[in-house]
């Protein structure tokens, strides 16, 4: 695809979204990188701290690998530290902690300490800097996704329905609900770049009905688009039958199952996505190497439907599905969010 060289685009990108976290002259910035990192985040990350008059330095840590197991995608809880006690003390001591791990840090067992020292961690999402330069956040998607994850915490229940047969009851009792808008200035915070969404881990017990996966919508576990429908019937949290007749049913049938693990099956997280100007079609036109994947869970009027590690649950896994939906209609206590796959004002 593009040259991945340091363009004045990218790097401009970068100092924008540092600034964005509050960074000052004199602070000090600790860029987290692994052998399998795309070299140059890391590197426009170091440049652009500098450029702020940051202190920077870098952790540079061996990627780790799971013989034995299914390959894993988009778990969002990189393995690179190992309970390191040097290194987890060096990224809890640093003002902001740039991570560009190739999973990040958002569910990492390590991340609770760091944010404890003080730290606020931004995950740059391992894709391409084309991509990151494109979904600069802006304070406007900051109010949005901050009034959502508040609508979020005010409600109940969670309905979601399409055309395609899906109808999902949600209960947000006891569910733990967030967003992120991809920056913070906060101590003690994380998020991630590009940023966009409002979500909920839904407490044990809470997800009932269907979940139909249209031509069109995404596994981004396998960075595939669906060209064939897929139904999937949730009862207490866990899918018990995955329905479907083509290649994308079998591909989820597979993959779930290589896990060996009950958990694998259960809902993760449930949200949507506010930031319009992710695009759907964006995954199209990167090659796999490229594209992680965040701007398809943000682009607004998504429904995103998540299967694995639940820490609300008490369930913990590394098999996961995230599954932008489009077309859906999204209702808390009654009150539509989102209409037909349209973010309402």
């Amino acid at each position: 695809m593009l040259q991945e060289t340091i363009e004045p685009a990218w790097l401009e990108a970068f100092e924008t979204v540092l600034g964005r976290c509050g960074l000052r002259a004199g602070d000090t910035v600790a860029v987290l990188s692994e052998s399998q990192s795309r070299p140059v985040l890391p590197e426009l990350a170091r440049l652009a701290a500098a450029r702020l008059g940051a202190q920077v330095f870098s952790l540079a840590l061996p990627s780790v690998f799971a013989p034995g197991l299914p390959v894993a995608r988009s778990t969002g809880a990189s393995p690179v530290l190992r309970q390191i006690a040097p290194v987890v003390s060096a990224l809890a001591g640093s003002t902001l902690v740039v991570d560009c791990t190739v999973e990040g840090l958002m569910h990492a067992p390590e991340l609770p300490a760091i944010l404890k020292g003080g730290a606020r961690v931004l995950y740059v999402s391992n894709e391409h800097p084309e991509a990151l330069a494109r979904l600069l956040p802006d304070e406007g998607l900051e109010s949005l996704v901050k009034e959502h994850v508040k609508r979020l915490r005010g409600a109940r229940e969670m309905r979601v329905t399409s055309a395609a047969g899906t109808d999902l009851s949600i209960s947000l009792q006891g569910a733990v609900c967030g967003g992120n808008w991809g920056f913070t200035t906060r101590p003690g915070t994380i998020t991630h770049w590009p940023g966009g969404l409002a979500l909920a881990f839904p407490a044990r017990g809470s997800v009932e009905g269907t979940l139909v996966l249209a031509a069109g919508d995404v596994n981004l576990t396998f960075k595939r688009y669906l060209e064939q429908p897929v139904t999937l019937r949730i009862e207490q949290d866990y899918v018990t039958r995955i329905e479907g007749s083509g290649l994308d049913a079998e591909l989820m049938r597979s993959y779930i199952a290589g896990w060996g693990e009950r958990d694998a099956y259960a809902v993760s997280h449930v949200g949507y996505g506010l930031n319009a100007a992710a695009r759907w079609d964006s995954m199209a036109l990167y090659d796999k190497r490229d594209f992680n994947g965040t701007e398809l869970r943000a682009f607004a009027g998504n429904f995103l439907y998540s299967t694995g590690a639940n820490e609300v649950a008490g369930r913990h896994t590394l098999g996961h599905f995230d599954l932008p939906l489009r077309g859906c209609t999204v209702q808390l206590d009654g009150a539509t969010v989102v209409e037909a796959g349209k973010l309402l004002a």
